[in-house]
Protein backbone atom coordinates (compact mmCIF):
# COMPACT_ATOMS: atom_id res chain seq x y z
CA UNK A 1 0.00 0.00 0.00
CA UNK A 2 2.63 2.24 0.87
CA UNK A 3 4.25 1.93 -2.69
CA UNK A 4 1.17 2.74 -4.20
CA UNK A 5 0.57 5.84 -2.30
CA UNK A 6 4.07 6.60 -3.24
CA UNK A 7 3.99 6.10 -6.64
CA UNK A 8 0.51 7.79 -6.88
CA UNK A 9 2.54 10.82 -5.33
CA UNK A 10 4.90 10.79 -7.91
CA UNK A 11 2.95 10.82 -10.75
CA UNK A 12 1.04 13.47 -9.30
CA UNK A 13 4.33 15.30 -8.83
CA UNK A 14 5.14 14.70 -12.43
CA UNK A 15 2.12 16.09 -14.04
CA UNK A 16 1.65 19.26 -11.84
CA UNK A 17 5.64 19.94 -13.57
CA UNK A 18 4.26 19.08 -16.75
CA UNK A 19 1.61 21.55 -16.65
CA UNK A 20 3.99 24.60 -15.01
CA UNK A 21 2.63 26.66 -18.11
CA UNK A 22 -0.35 28.41 -19.60
CA UNK A 23 -3.40 26.09 -19.66
CA UNK A 24 -4.52 23.82 -22.13
CA UNK A 25 -7.70 25.21 -23.82
CA UNK A 26 -11.11 23.27 -23.09
CA UNK A 27 -12.98 24.68 -25.59
CA UNK A 28 -12.66 25.72 -29.30
CA UNK A 29 -11.72 29.13 -27.97
CA UNK A 30 -11.98 31.67 -25.66
CA UNK A 31 -11.71 35.06 -26.71
CA UNK A 32 -10.86 37.71 -24.15
CA UNK A 33 -12.92 39.69 -22.59
CA UNK A 34 -11.19 42.73 -21.02
CA UNK A 35 -14.52 43.84 -19.57
CA UNK A 36 -15.33 41.13 -17.61
CA UNK A 37 -16.14 41.04 -14.35
CA UNK A 38 -14.88 37.86 -13.34
CA UNK A 39 -11.16 37.13 -12.33
CA UNK A 40 -9.71 34.59 -13.66
CA UNK A 41 -6.10 33.53 -14.27
CA UNK A 42 -5.94 35.11 -17.61
CA UNK A 43 -9.29 36.58 -18.96
CA UNK A 44 -12.83 35.45 -18.93
CA UNK A 45 -14.09 33.94 -22.31
CA UNK A 46 -16.40 36.57 -24.30
CA UNK A 47 -19.84 34.71 -25.32
CA UNK A 48 -18.51 32.80 -28.36
CA UNK A 49 -21.69 33.98 -30.41
CA UNK A 50 -20.70 37.70 -30.28
CA UNK A 51 -16.72 36.12 -31.51
CA UNK A 52 -16.24 37.79 -34.77
CA UNK A 53 -13.01 37.13 -37.00
CA UNK A 54 -11.49 40.35 -35.76
CA UNK A 55 -11.29 38.99 -32.43
CA UNK A 56 -8.29 36.42 -33.80
CA UNK A 57 -6.69 39.23 -36.40
CA UNK A 58 -4.16 42.08 -35.61
CA UNK A 59 -2.19 43.85 -38.21
CA UNK A 60 1.16 45.77 -38.57
CA UNK A 61 3.77 43.59 -37.75
CA UNK A 62 5.18 44.75 -41.02
CA UNK A 63 6.16 48.35 -40.25
CA UNK A 64 9.13 48.64 -38.64
CA UNK A 65 9.38 49.93 -34.67
CA UNK A 66 10.71 53.13 -33.67
CA UNK A 67 14.37 52.91 -32.48
CA UNK A 68 15.24 56.17 -31.86
CA UNK A 69 15.66 55.73 -28.19
CA UNK A 70 18.88 54.81 -25.89
CA UNK A 71 18.25 50.74 -26.77
CA UNK A 72 18.10 51.10 -30.55
CA UNK A 73 15.32 49.08 -30.38
CA UNK A 74 11.50 48.37 -30.17
CA UNK A 75 9.60 45.11 -29.31
CA UNK A 76 6.61 44.78 -30.88
CA UNK A 77 4.21 43.03 -29.22
CA UNK A 78 1.74 40.46 -30.44
CA UNK A 79 0.26 38.91 -26.65
CA UNK A 80 -3.32 38.95 -25.86
CA UNK A 81 -3.37 42.35 -24.98
CA UNK A 82 -3.13 42.79 -28.84
CA UNK A 83 -5.05 39.69 -29.94
CA UNK A 84 -7.66 38.46 -27.48
CA UNK A 85 -8.20 35.35 -29.36
CA UNK A 86 -4.47 34.20 -28.10
CA UNK A 87 -6.67 33.61 -24.74
CA UNK A 88 -5.81 30.34 -23.35
CA UNK A 89 -3.88 29.31 -26.65
CA UNK A 90 -0.29 29.39 -25.08
CA UNK A 91 1.13 31.07 -27.62
CA UNK A 92 2.31 34.72 -28.50
CA UNK A 93 5.03 36.76 -30.65
CA UNK A 94 6.85 39.96 -31.22
CA UNK A 95 8.75 41.72 -34.02
CA UNK A 96 11.73 43.35 -32.80
CA UNK A 97 13.44 45.81 -34.90
CA UNK A 98 17.49 46.89 -34.20
CA UNK A 99 19.07 49.93 -35.14
CA UNK A 100 22.72 49.36 -36.17
CA UNK A 101 24.75 48.25 -32.75
CA UNK A 102 21.19 48.62 -31.12
CA UNK A 103 20.35 46.25 -28.33
CA UNK A 104 17.76 44.63 -26.82
CA UNK A 105 18.78 44.74 -23.09
CA UNK A 106 19.24 41.50 -20.63
CA UNK A 107 15.91 40.51 -19.74
CA UNK A 108 13.76 37.46 -18.63
CA UNK A 109 10.76 36.23 -19.45
CA UNK A 110 9.07 34.52 -16.60
CA UNK A 111 5.99 33.05 -18.18
CA UNK A 112 7.56 31.93 -21.51
CA UNK A 113 10.41 30.21 -23.75
CA UNK A 114 11.32 32.16 -26.76
CA UNK A 115 12.29 31.10 -30.15
CA UNK A 116 14.08 34.08 -32.48
CA UNK A 117 14.24 33.92 -35.98
CA UNK A 118 16.05 36.43 -37.74
CA UNK A 119 14.15 38.11 -40.92
CA UNK A 120 17.14 40.51 -41.58
CA UNK A 121 20.79 41.49 -39.91
CA UNK A 122 23.66 39.87 -38.20
CA UNK A 123 22.40 39.63 -34.25
CA UNK A 124 24.49 38.82 -31.52
CA UNK A 125 22.17 36.57 -28.96
CA UNK A 126 22.68 35.03 -25.13
CA UNK A 127 21.51 33.93 -21.99
CA UNK A 128 22.98 32.90 -18.85
CA UNK A 129 22.44 29.96 -17.10
CA UNK A 130 21.24 29.82 -13.24
CA UNK A 131 23.49 29.94 -10.02
CA UNK A 132 26.03 28.72 -9.61
CA UNK A 133 27.67 28.46 -13.46
CA UNK A 134 26.00 31.89 -14.66
CA UNK A 135 27.39 30.49 -17.80
CA UNK A 136 27.16 32.73 -20.92
CA UNK A 137 25.66 31.04 -23.88
CA UNK A 138 26.64 33.07 -27.14
CA UNK A 139 26.06 33.11 -31.01
CA UNK A 140 25.94 35.11 -33.67
CA UNK A 141 22.94 35.26 -35.91
CA UNK A 142 22.32 35.49 -39.73
CA UNK A 143 19.29 36.00 -41.74
CA UNK A 144 17.21 32.43 -41.36
CA UNK A 145 18.61 31.95 -38.58
CA UNK A 146 16.96 30.25 -35.23
CA UNK A 147 18.14 30.16 -31.78
CA UNK A 148 15.87 29.50 -28.63
CA UNK A 149 16.05 31.04 -24.87
CA UNK A 150 14.91 28.93 -21.93
CA UNK A 151 12.36 29.51 -20.07
CA UNK A 152 13.14 32.24 -17.19
CA UNK A 153 16.83 32.62 -18.00
CA UNK A 154 18.05 36.38 -18.47
CA UNK A 155 19.02 36.68 -22.27
CA UNK A 156 19.78 39.62 -24.81
CA UNK A 157 20.52 40.39 -28.42
CA UNK A 158 22.75 42.88 -30.28
CA UNK A 159 22.30 43.98 -33.48
CA UNK A 160 26.24 43.95 -34.55
CA UNK A 161 26.21 44.87 -38.09
CA UNK A 162 26.32 48.91 -39.88
CA UNK A 163 22.43 48.06 -40.92
CA UNK A 164 19.29 47.44 -39.68
CA UNK A 165 18.54 44.62 -38.35
CA UNK A 166 14.66 42.56 -37.92
CA UNK A 167 13.91 39.37 -35.31
CA UNK A 168 10.33 37.75 -35.22
CA UNK A 169 10.09 36.04 -31.85
CA UNK A 170 7.63 33.77 -30.86
CA UNK A 171 7.12 32.87 -27.07
CA UNK A 172 4.95 30.18 -24.97
CA UNK A 173 2.57 32.00 -23.52
CA UNK A 174 -0.20 34.23 -24.01
CA UNK A 175 0.73 37.03 -22.06
CA UNK A 176 4.97 36.01 -21.20
CA UNK A 177 5.99 39.28 -19.33
CA UNK A 178 9.21 40.84 -19.46
CA UNK A 179 11.46 41.78 -16.93
CA UNK A 180 14.24 43.91 -18.12
CA UNK A 181 17.24 43.66 -15.94
CA UNK A 182 18.57 47.06 -15.25
CA UNK A 183 14.49 48.31 -14.70
CA UNK A 184 13.46 45.93 -12.07
CA UNK A 185 16.77 46.43 -10.40
CA UNK A 186 17.65 50.37 -10.78
CA UNK A 187 13.66 51.21 -11.36
CA UNK A 188 11.81 49.63 -8.48
CA UNK A 189 9.20 51.66 -7.44
CA UNK A 190 9.75 52.75 -4.66
CA UNK A 191 13.42 52.38 -4.99
CA UNK A 192 15.43 49.28 -3.62
CA UNK A 193 17.58 50.83 -0.70
CA UNK A 194 20.75 52.19 -2.46
CA UNK A 195 23.19 50.84 0.30
CA UNK A 196 21.60 46.93 -0.48
CA UNK A 197 22.52 47.68 -3.95
CA UNK A 198 25.35 48.99 -3.38
CA UNK A 199 26.55 45.46 -1.57
CA UNK A 200 25.27 43.55 -3.42
CA UNK A 201 26.97 44.62 -6.82
CA UNK A 202 29.93 45.16 -4.46
CA UNK A 203 30.24 49.69 -5.59
CA UNK A 204 30.24 52.59 -3.84
CA UNK A 205 26.45 53.91 -2.98
CA UNK A 206 27.30 56.85 -5.05
CA UNK A 207 26.97 55.33 -8.01
CA UNK A 208 23.93 53.04 -6.77
CA UNK A 209 22.51 56.89 -6.82
CA UNK A 210 23.71 57.89 -10.19
CA UNK A 211 22.51 54.66 -11.99
CA UNK A 212 19.49 54.67 -10.13
CA UNK A 213 18.93 58.70 -11.49
CA UNK A 214 18.44 56.91 -15.38
CA UNK A 215 15.69 54.64 -14.42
Amino acid sequence: MASQILFLGLIMLTCSIALASDSSPLQDFCVADFNGPVLVNGFACKDPKLVQADDFFVSGLHLMGNTSNAMGSKGTLVTVAQLPGLNTLGISMARIDFAPWGVNPPHTHPRATEILTILEGTIQVGFITSNPENRLITKVLQKGDVFVFPQGLVHFQRNVGNGNAIGIAGLSSQNPGVNTVGNVVFGAKPDIPDDLLAKAFQVDVNIIDQIQSKF
